[in-house]
């Protein structure tokens, strides 16, 4: 063998052993929650995930007093970013779609209820949440450039309904930017898929889970999911008991501002990118299956599962606009 054909074997091992696809894991904290991606790349992408949900914090969490939209709400002046931007308009967009049911504004209240991180008002009441509904309204709220315009100086802007969809759908879009044919991104449930599992050789499996109230998992159904993203928005983990022992929910009602009262339990809703199933799986908990059921009929691209209590308090479940059977 020549000097200059081992020198190109060599080269060519190199090349190719670098460009090597595999199925990669990585996990963590964020949000508040877990994330977990799984992802076929030559390249481990740990640290442009990170970078990516620290962008994502600092425009968006609640939870972290310099971040833009903490600082919006103490009214102080701010040039939001685009990440910031292009979940406002989304969010404007599902409000109208939803007549006002997906709020943003509703967080005074969520923080009222002692779900958020301002804690509780004492001595919560009629009167108080009234008071407190009053700066309610995204309609209120309008976007110039990279401004916003809030109608009313305390309304607390909180997007956390949608949030964690939209960083689920960063992650998603960087990795078709680096040209990945398989992925499942998973932030707190929130789930967007491409392709399928390359291990296994199967399209991606997602548990829809039980609603139980124990804290125990099991599964209500397992669907098969590829270039979808899904989003379940449910009551039966995050939940408080008042001192009458009477259970209620994080998921306020935008026009009463009280916890929603509803036989739904859970809700989960397949769309093709994250933030719009993750924001209409929370509009959803809190309009009833009758008027989900009649939202769908002109809203053809929404896959929905919904788990409730009949009338007889046993679990019944409704799949509408063909949702996934397995």
């Amino acid at each position: 063998m020549t000097k200059a054909f081992a020198l190109i074997l060599l080269f060519f091992c190199l090349w190719s052993c670098a460009d090597t696809q595999e199925q990669r894991s990585v996990s963590g904290p964020v949000f508040g929650t877990s994330y977990n991606i799984v992802y076929e790349a030559s390249s481990n992408y740990q640290k442009q995930f990170d970078s990516l949900f620290q962008v994502i914090n600092n425009a968006m969490s609640t939870y972290i007093e310099d971040s833009d939209i903490s600082k919006l709400n103490r009214n102080e002046i701010v040039a939001i970013d685009e990440h910031f931007k292009n979940v406002f308009d989304a969010s404007k967009d599902i409000h109208r779609e939803t007549s006002g049911a997906f709020d943003p504004t509703i967080g005074i209240i969520v923080n009222a209820w002692d779900f958020g991180p301002e804690g509780s008002v004492e001595q919560l009441d009629s009167l108080k949440i009234n008071s407190l509904m009053s700066s309610v309204g995204f309609d209120t709220m309008k976007r110039f450039g990279n401004a916003i315009e809030k109608g009313h100086p305390e309304t607390y802007l909180d997007f956390n309904a949608i949030a964690k969809g939209y960083a689920v759908d960063v992650i998603a879009e960087f990795l078709n930017s680096q040209n990945t044919s398989s992925y499942l991104v998973d932030i707190g449930g929130e789930i967007r898929t491409k392709g399928f599992n390359t291990v296994s050789g199967n399209l991606w499996k997602i548990g829809i889970d039980d609603p139980n109230f124990d804290g125990t998992q099991s599964y209500s159904k397992i669907i098969s999911l590829s270039d979808k993203s899904m989003a379940t928005s449910g009551t039966y983990r995050k939940f408080k008991i008042d001192p009458n022992g009477s259970r209620y929910s994080h998921i306020i009602d935008t026009k009463t501002g009280y916890p929603s009262k509803t036989n739904l339990l859970s809700v989960s809703v397949i769309a093709d990118d994250c933030m719009t199933a993750d924001a209409y799986a929370t509009a959803f908990k809190t309009m009833g299956i009758e008027a989900i059921t009649d939202f769908l009929k002109s809203h053809p691209e929404l896959m929905v599962y919904l788990i409730f209590e009949n009338e007889q308090q046993e679990l019944q479940t409704l799949s509408l606009n063909n949702f996934p059977r397995e």
